[in-house]
């Protein structure tokens, strides 16, 4: 058997706008997320958020789900708007009291409660005064950073400031296939700095009100990059310093990679980046959060066929991939899950052991990985769901692989808990170890479940 170090933290997790429904109650405001899927069209099947998996008020059952699971930790995110419904101003006292009752919860039945503060749903009407593009709302969020540190910061394990910057910015503003729907590669860029400054503001606000205890983090979809060949080194120092180095760099350097600054050159002169902002952005952390999934294959495109776009990303009115224009993003061998992202847990170990290598001493832990499968129920109400199973024990044994190799890897949280609004894909994309039938709301172990259990209760994974 593959065993798992003695205090290593098994968890699972979830988003605030992909779970909780209760869309417009107790004074929650609108967020950008409920813009985009309210318009015809964004999202597959005409799926908005609106109910999602009813957890505001199903809380006690899903709980009570973690617990049986035996997980020492969840990740789950604040809605902002539910908590500050303008992104500005007063906090709205019964928001604030959900996430207490949740923390409360998690810790009565001795699971860690670790809160993202954005998973993508920004207050709409922070969006309408400009957005991550614009730098106020760094300063905004920082100010919401420290409310949720006066509100809760006595009891939770570890905070999160940001989920995946990279989708915010990219998908967000230069593709638009994310809320908010926009495709200026120049605003995306500057979204990508104010996210980046606003992680900096909210890392030390939380330090003036979060126990001292508490463990400060930032969760990254860092892309594993690829060439076809070693005639592909540019496009895989171009492909990885946009996706990668431009949130590192400031984070755990105090500083943008200058070929990210020339690279885009064409595109934005960078004056929104100020004296003082690249030192604000790099506070120290205690752990880095890693979201992977599949790696990225690319290469140097020659012009004489049509250039391949197989990033994982969707297709959207524009690329968001800015200044890339040369490289090409090459579909790769199966086989794949029902996002047509191929399964390759082999870059999982090779990224866990590159940010080793480049940042040393910096602890990891994998905030997301899971696969989204077509789920059948059999006759008898059971999920037989192998292929996850599959999935999750080839990406476990990665994790122990790059561990054994010298990452200080700390911990795991399987993407999802249940079943959840997959963002542009709707309700078609099921990625929970716990089904959720859309009629009723009933929560049903899949057998990845059970055997998730098992791995979290022994520490290892079964031969």
């Amino acid at each position: 058997m593959t065993t798992f170090p003695e205090n290593f933290l098994w968890g699972t997790a979830t988003a605030a706008y992909q779970v909780e429904g209760a869309w417009n109650e107790a004074g929650r405001g609108p967020s950008i997320w409920d813009t985009f899927s309210h318009t015809p069209g964004r999202v597959a099947g005409g799926d908005t958020g609106d109910v999602a998996c009813d957890h505001y008020h199903r809380l006690e059952e899903d709980l009570d789900i973690l617990a049986a699971l035996g997980v020492g930790a969840y990740r789950f995110s604040i809605s902002w708007p539910r908590v500050q419904p303008c992104g500005s101003g007063p906090v709205n006292a019964p928001g604030l009291d959900f996430y207490s009752r949740l923390v409360d919860g998690l810790l009565a039945r001795d699971i860690a409660p670790v809160a993202t503060l954005y998973h993508w749903d920004l207050p709409q009407e922070l969006e309408d005064a400009g957005g991550w593009p614009h730098r106020d709302t760094a300063r905004r969020f920082a100010e919401y950073a420290r409310h949720m540190g006066d509100a809760l910061g006595d009891r939770v394990h570890t905070w999160i400031t940001l989920n995946e910057p990279w989708c915010s910015a990219y998908l967000g503003y230069a593709s638009g296939v994310h809320a908010p729907a926009r495709t200026e590669p120049a605003a995306a860029l500057a979204a990508v700095h104010h996210l980046n400054l606003g992680h900096g503001l909210a890392v030390q606000a939380l330090r003036t009100t979060a126990a001292a205890a508490a463990q400060m983090s930032v969760t990254l979809n860092l892309h594993h990059v690829r060439g076809v060949s070693e005639r592909d080194a540019d496009a895989v120092r171009r492909a990885d310093a946009l996706a990668n180095r431009a949130f590192l760099g400031p984070m755990l350097e105090g500083a943008y990679p200058r070929d990210l600054i020339a690279d885009t050159a064409s595109v934005t002169d960078w004056s929104f980046v100020r004296d003082g902002d690249e030192a604000a952005a790099c506070q120290p952390l205690d752990v880095l959060g890693v979201n992977y999934y599949n790696p990225t294959l690319v290469r140097q495109w020659d012009g004489s066929a049509r250039r391949e776009t197989a990033d994982g990303h969707q297709d959207g009115a524009a690329s968001p991939w800015i200044a890339c224009e040369e490289v090409e993003f090459v579909r790769q061998p199966g086989p794949y899950t029902e996002m047509g992202w191929n399964i390759d847990e082999t870059g999982l170990t090779e990224l866990l052991l590159r940010l080793h290598r480049d940042h040393p001493g910096l602890p990891l832990m994998i905030t997301e990985n899971g696969a989204a499968f077509a789920d059948v129920v059999d006759a008898d109400g059971r999920v037989r769901d192998e292929r996850r199973v599959d999935y999750l024990r080839r990406h476990l044994t990665a994790v122990t692989e790059a561990i054994a190799a010298g990452a200080d890897v700390r911990g795991y949280f399987v993407w999802s808990l249940m079943d959840n609004f997959e963002w542009a894909h709707g309700y078609a994309k099921r990625f929970g170890i716990v089904r959720v039938d859309r009629d009723t709301m009933e929560r049903t172990w899949k057998d990845s479940a059970h055997w998730y259990r098992e791995v979290v209760a022994t520490g290892k994974l079964p031969s």
